[in-house]
């Protein structure tokens, strides 16, 4: 029979109903952060700005990078640097507010918690982003997150990552943009010699229109001086 005083090794399950809508700026935005990343850098990690809708989906709409510095077992973060851009971000859009972190890369790393650990309290509960720019599986793979307490009683022991749902619903316009950072559709772009190319096509095709306009007003005043020429004859 089992003691009424028995504690209970369980997961907290508050965050396991949460889910997130990203907007494609977002994305965009952390594919140029990475483009942009210090050449020593493997990563690069950042804030997530937003709100929480009242069905208490994580609406993720800004986004901006902050320096760090990590290491097999420390990570560093410029926390002034973090705190500045919140403040000019919200100037602009007062309503943003912090919703998470992102980093690149393919799923949670040995530094996620530490980070996470930070974000968790500048707000509650925290969405952790992830998105593959190496584009490992043919395309970048985007991933939500949080983080759920692994408690003893009252104590809390650890924590760990739990997927989560992400809306990336895009309009027409927005998927196409997006696609074109996939591999598979690189090779459909142009590069410089064709877009070269076409446009010299372009550019001569206007050129003949332009001529073809000067030849007919050319005409029609070889026409009204012969006229004219004519009358004074008479």
């Amino acid at each position: 029979m089992a003691s009424s005083g028995q504690t209970v090794l369980q997961f907290s399950s508050s965050s396991t109903s949460v889910s997130a809508r990203v907007h494609p700026l977002v994305i965009f935005n952390i594919c140029d952060f990475y483009v942009r990343r210090a050449d020593q850098a493997e990563r690069v990690i950042g804030t997530l700005l937003g709100s929480v809708l009242p069905d208490g989906t994580v609406d993720i709409r800004n986004s901006y990078a902050v320096p760090h510095n990590e290491s097999s077992d420390q990570v560093a973060l410029d926390i002034d640097y973090h705190h500045n851009m919140l403040l000019s971000h919200q100037k602009v859009n007062p309503k943003e507010v912090i919703v998470g972190w992102f980093s690149t890369g393919f799923g949670v790393t040995g530094g996620s918690a530490l980070i996470h650990e930070f974000y968790a309290r500048e707000v509650s509960n925290p969405v952790h982003l992830t998105v593959d720019t190496g584009f490992k599986n043919g395309e970048a793979a985007i991933k939500g997150f949080v983080s759920i307490n692994l408690s003893l009683g009252d104590q809390q022991l650890a924590a760990q990552f739990q997927e989560i749902p992400l809306d990336l619903r895009m309009v027409e316009a927005e998927r196409v943009g997006f696609d074109v950072l996939k591999p598979t559709t690189v090779d459909k772009i142009p590069n410089d010699l064709e877009g070269m190319e076409a446009s010299m096509e372009r550019l001569l095709a206007l050129i003949d229109d332009v001529y073809k306009y000067v030849d007919d007003v050319v005409g029609v005043l070889l026409q009204i001086m012969t006229s004219a020429n004519f009358y004074q004859t008479l």
